[in-house]
């Protein structure tokens, strides 16, 4: 979808109007939507035609029975609180919230609003809910990975760069899974040969100089874990990859289709379309307290070669059979 078509369709589904709303004779339901990424993000299109494909098919249609108000870029606490209490004020039937940082926050803002989350690493963690199994508040939704698919990271680093020595970590540690992602791989780190080192995310320019800094070294290369931040700044870190010549492995396909070199994780698009059922199943009656929080049932492999090939980097054959999708 074209990015001026995909914000007419959010445009107009926001500002449909009541007169239009009497006129189909039924109750127009109403959902916020709070997502890290901004309006113009290359991925924010595809996850919100997902959750728009899966609401439909349910029987849901965007503009006739169900209005939905968007609020873009939370990718931070202040903002997440600014934007939460604008939602929760134009009392929404239910409340989409994309990454720990909006969880948190519509939570403050409301403990009655249903909400389901998206890409949250540890919602048990950070509070959001009580068990995975029976979440017990106002909060259920999909964990966007296990924490084991951190040492994975590193597995997929080493076995395209074996003579890696050093992995510069970059990780968010504000949210429950930044130290929780480090720890899982430096604690595998000795296993595989190398030191793990931790860069945080705060910023454009810290990163920029905590990587230019690591770079020096020899035998080094990045692992990006997952956070709001670091797919905020990604387009910056795989250009720092590029220039100081580091392999590095990513957590979400969109790294990789963005001129990352490999990124190892779930399908986020999948997601969002899991999402779209428990949406309804609130919206019809059932209580989030009710419904499990959920594990991704996909996990893709993306390969850039044209990344690796820039880096002097052979894949191996035995890792491109295993690729998903290779990029050329």
């Amino acid at each position: 979808m074209r990015r001026r078509e995909f914000i007419t369709l959010i445009g107009g589904a926001a500002a449909w109007p009541l007169a239009a709303r009497a006129q189909q004779g039924e109750r127009v339901r109403r959902i916020g939507v709070l997502m890290n990424l901004t309006v113009d993000d290359p991925d924010t299109s595809v996850r919100i035609t997902a959750l728009a494909q899966g609401l439909q098919q349910l029987g849901w249609t965007i503009g006739r029975n169900v209005r939905m108000d968007y609020r873009w870029g939370a990718v931070d606490a202040d903002r997440s609180r600014r934007y939460a209490a604008e939602l929760v004020a134009l009392a929404p039937d239910i409340i989409l919230a994309v990454a720990s940082p909006a969880v948190a926050a519509v939570q403050q803002a409301t403990r009655t609003v249903p909400i389901v989350f998206v890409n949250v690493a540890d919602p048990v963690g950070a509070g959001f809910v009580d068990s995975l199994a029976q979440p017990g508040g106002n909060a259920t939704g999909f964990i966007v990975y296990e924490y084991g698919i951190s040492a994975k990271w590193l597995q997929l680093l080493k076995e395209i760069a074996p003579q890696l020595k050093q992995v510069a970590v970059l990780r968010d540690a504000a949210i429950a899974a930044g130290p929780a992602q480090f720890g899982i791989i430096q604690a595998a780190a000795p296993s595989f040969g190398v030191e793990a080192r931790p860069v945080g995310v705060r910023d454009a320019d810290e990163i920029e100089r905590a990587v230019t800094a690591f770079a020096r070294s020899s035998n080094c290369g990045l692992i990006v874990t997952g956070s709001p931040l670091t797919a905020v700044h990604r387009d910056l870190i795989i250009a720092l990859a590029a220039r100081h010549r580091l392999p590095a492995v990513y957590p979400f396909r969109y790294y990789a289709t963005s001129g990352g070199m490999v990124s190892y994780g779930p399908d986020t698009t999948d997601t969002f379309w899991r999402a779209a059922d428990y949406v309804d199943r609130i919206l019809k009656g059932e209580k989030p307290a009710d419904l499990p929080v959920q594990a991704p049932t996909k996990y893709e492999l993306v390969i850039n070669l044209k990344t690796a090939r820039a880096l002097g980097l052979e894949i191996p054959p035995t890792l491109l059979a295993r690729a998903d999708e290779v990029i050329e």
